[in-house]
């Protein structure tokens, strides 16, 4: 199964990626494809962490807007899969950054499996309320560094029940890596996609270029 991860600068994708290889790499051949513009990064990051063998993680370098790789012209990243998977027959989840984008970001279903959007209350806590089709229609939404909330002023459960009444009953986690619970609660979500995956119950859909919106006078 192909996973992409997308969201804004900043809001933790690459540490996502590192928390879940970490937790994960005992259960599950892994594999990672990171994306940046000009360089390489979120993998050299990655890398430097010790949570998957180095040659495990590659890096795409888009030389343009991120979002164009992982939607439009998703050729670059299909290879960087494709060699992974030539490379490591085995592997059964090939996790994908995005390089940071804005909120229309998403993924092809050309390209991946599922998706999941991360935000950070670092980013304000109307930002969930802004929309957007990562938002509103990712497999999953990460509402993350929920333990930075005191400090800038956010509240974080209010932004997980706003996103939850944004995405029609799809899950929303708040997520700290330092609380065990809400990393579980993300693994097993992996899981569980992971196991419909295989058993040919899980459908990709594609968040597509807009969400629902209105014009108010």
């Amino acid at each position: 199964m192909r996973l992409g991860i997308a969201g804004p600068v900043g809001t933790g994708k690459s540490s996502l990626i590192g928390l879940l290889c970490s937790r994960l790499t005992d259960r599950l051949q892994l594999g990672v494809v990171t994306n940046d513009i000009y360089t390489d990064e979120d993998a050299r990051l990655l890398r430097s962490a010790g949570v998957l063998d180095p040659d495990r993680i590659r890096a795409v370098e888009t030389g343009a807007c991120p979002h164009t790789a992982i939607r439009d012209d998703i050729t670059m990243n299909s290879i960087a899969i494709e060699d992974l998977e030539r490379d490591y027959p085995g592997l059964q989840l090939v996790l994908v950054e995005s390089g940071g984008d804005n909120l229309t970001a998403t993924f092809s279903p050309a390209l991946v499996d599922a998706q999941i959007f991360v935000l950070d209350v670092a980013g304000g806590g109307d930002v969930v309320r802004k929309g957007g089709p990562g938002i509103a229609r990712a497999d999953l939404l990460i509402v993350n560094k929920t333990d930075l909330a005191p400090y800038v002023d956010v509240d974080a459960a209010r932004m997980v029940q706003e996103g939850t009444a944004a995405r029609d009953g799809r899950p929303v986690i708040g997520l700290s890596r330092l609380d065990t619970k809400s990393v579980s609660a993300v693994c097993d979500w992996v899981l569980a996609t992971l196991a419909s995956y295989d058993a040919g119950t899980h459908t990709a859909h594609d968040p597509g270029p807009m969400a629902a919106h209105s014009h108010t006078q």
